[in-house]
């Protein structure tokens, strides 16, 4: 038959969109066309799949052969698509049956020799397959493990276009090759770093487990040893391990950066510190050809940390203000844009001055007071306002040491603060059993402050006095709310009292200010 046709996924962020792979074979001289919005690494698939195609022992066609990528509107991007042109090719050449083609998803890239390359994206693109109805997929064999993820359809894992022509039942005799693996990324290893090693800063400790409880985040001012960096990279060990339905989530974006992916999902919330020299691109996203993830991205469901957060460009930390309040990105480029989840944790850590000592008891600052204001105006105010817990660190003397050697600390380890940990978010769910939110830090200030979740006049009122003095704004009114309400499950209280909401409010405005 002349015509014939299979299936590829196109990404767009997380999100996969069904293409149709068209192959038409018609008389005139011979010519591979390929049609349908690809890009410049799609384009080159012409060249690779014909080279393919020979060294595997199934040439194309020597007539005119054109491939249509359908929707033709919607933007193609990268090399995944070459196995679906290829099999289209052969079926309209009459090679693989045409219904067997055509009840299938195709994922990979080709090498010259025939096989097939593991690709970006392929766990979010077996999602999308599946939720299209489609119950088959061929897979690179070196990413069979990362779509097996996936329930609900048969993942074939196939090691070139030979194995998989044969696959659909093509008349080829079987060789042997060996699969093109993935190379191999290092995961973060599961030792984290313990919070029992933190010697003293009771109130930093404290504050971080209402951080973790409640999903809320947390700035840390001090100067240079005051543990700022320690205490925020010790943060994770007190999540609990990601859900099913964010592990998902999470693996997805380890895929889509090409990390590698194995038989498991991603189940610790990952950890991103970027350095302060990178770049809003590096930070939020983007790339002049395929969008690709930023560290915000990367963090989702997990902690973002920016330590020396005042060197950052402030152009660099406005770019976080939209993903903390909706949790999720869109990045606009010129060839398209590409939607991803930003649900993440965010510790700011910066020193008090340029010098780090204003404060200090043990080094002068040397710092102008102009100096200082403008140090930590890099950080702007509505970045600011949208920080739950903010915390002034003082360096540690020697009793804290001496108090720490000898052990003085029970219930400091971070598996007995998980424990805490848990039994708070274990609250905050059945609460909110029922809405679309499962954190605290989640919450919609209107749902805080109506009905029966409305506070007593009594409990408010610190709260009330602070608003109508203007030293909160009406976001920090609904953030310091959902901050009480972390503390009184934390309390095992079955609804904040003065005093915790006192105490948010203290946390807001910062410890030790």
């Amino acid at each position: 038959m002349a015509l014939a046709r299979t299936f590829a996924i196109a990404l767009d962020g997380v999100r996969g969109h069904v293409v149709e792979v068209e192959a038409d074979i018609s008389a005139g001289l011979p010519a591979f066309v390929l049609i349908g919005l690809p890009d410049t690494a799609l384009g080159e698939s012409r060249k690779r799949v014909g080279a393919a195609a020979v060294n595997a022992g199934c040439s194309l066609t020597q007539k005119k052969l054109t491939v249509n990528l359908s929707p033709a509107a919607l933007p193609k991007q990268g090399s995944g698509f070459d196995l679906a042109i290829a099999i289209a090719a052969l079926s309209a050449a009459g090679s693989v049956p045409p219904n067997a083609a055509a009840g299938a998803v195709h994922l990979g890239e080709l090498g010259l020799d025939g096989r097939l390359r593991p690709v970006p994206g392929v766990l979010p693109a077996v999602l999308a397959a599946r939720d299209a109805g489609f119950a088959r997929v061929l897979v690179p064999a070196g990413s069979a493990d990362e779509a097996g993820l996936v329930d609900g359809i048969e993942v074939i894992g196939v090691t070139g276009l030979r194995a998989a022509a044969i696959v659909h039942g093509a008349e080829f005799d079987a060789v042997d090759e060996d699969p093109v693996l993935p190379p191999v990324v290092e995961v973060r290893s599961a030792a984290e770093p313990d919070m029992a090693e933190v010697a003293g800063n009771e109130e930093a400790v404290e504050a971080l487990v209402a951080a973790a409880a409640g999903g809320h985040h947390l700035s840390m001012v001090g100067p240079p040893g005051a543990g700022k960096t320690m205490l925020a990279r010790r943060l994770p060990s007190l999540l609990p391990d990601l859900s099913d339905e964010h592990a998902l989530e999470a693996t997805c974006i380890r895929s889509l950066t090409g990390l590698g992916v194995g038989a498991e999902l991603v189940r610790r919330p990952p950890f991103e510190a970027p350095h302060h020299t990178a770049s809003a691109a590096a930070l939020v996203g983007g790339g002049s050809g395929r969008i690709t993830p930023g560290a915000i991205v990367r963090a989702t469901h997990g902690v973002l940390f920016l330590d020396e957060a005042a060197e950052f460009p402030p152009s660099v930390l406005d770019a976080l203000r939209q993903p903390l309040e909706n949790g999720s990105i869109t990045i606009h480029r010129a060839r398209g844009t590409a939607s991803y989840p930003a649900r993440f944790q965010l510790i700011l850590a910066s020193n008090p001055c340029p010098c780090g000592h204003y404060g200090s008891s043990d080094a002068e600052c040397t710092c102008s007071p102009m100096a200082r204001r403008r140090y930590l105006a890099r950080m702007s105010g509505p970045l600011i306002d949208r920080v739950d817990i903010r915390l002034t660190v003082r360096r540690l003397g020697l009793a804290a040491l001496r108090s720490a050697s000898q052990g003085q600390a029970p219930g400091r380890s971070s598996g007995d603060l998980r424990l805490r940990v848990q039994a708070a978010r274990a609250c905050a769910e059945e609460r909110l059993r029922g809405t679309e939110w499962v954190r605290n830090a989640d919450v919609a200030g209107s749902w805080l402050r109506s009905g029966e979740r409305r506070l007593g006049p009594t409990a408010i009122a610190p709260l009330d006095r602070a608003l109508e003095r203007g030293a909160i704004t009406m976001r920090g009114y609904d953030r310091t709310l959902r901050l009480a309400w972390t503390l009184a499950d934390l309390d095992e209280a079955s609804t904040p009292g003065v005093d915790h909401v006192g105490r948010a409010l203290f946390l807001r405005r910062g410890i030790g200010a």
